[in-house]
């Protein structure tokens, strides 16, 4: 399945950051059509999670650029970005992944 607008069925992607000096989790790139695409191509190809929520991609798809996602979606991100830790290896205070020697 792919991740895409429930009105268009437009692929949709959107991309995440967040850092320990931010306040809320921001969005760092939207894609529509072609463009997400190649943004969940190089996802995959850079071994980043990926994610498919439709109804959270599409309250994230109404964001702007480097806007910090509405507090009414933090438990939903928050999950999300547990998730994508959990399959990189990553623990909260600990954010860089772990090198090989620790695997």
């Amino acid at each position: 399945m792919k991740p895409e607008d429930p009105e268009t069925r437009e692929t949709l992607a959107v991309t995440l950051r967040y850092a320990e000096d931010d306040v809320a989790p921001r969005v760092t790139a939207l894609g529509r059509g072609a463009l997400a695409e190649e943004m969940l191509a190089l996802a995959r190809e850079l071994n980043i999670p990926i994610q498919e929520n439709p109804v959270l991609l599409a309250s994230l798809a109404r964001l702007n650029i480097d806007e910090a996602i509405p507090e009414a979606l933090y438990r939903t991100v928050a999950e999300v970005i547990a998730f994508a830790w959990h399959l990189t290896g990553k623990r909260p205070g600990n954010e860089q992944q772990p090198s090989r020697e620790e695997e």
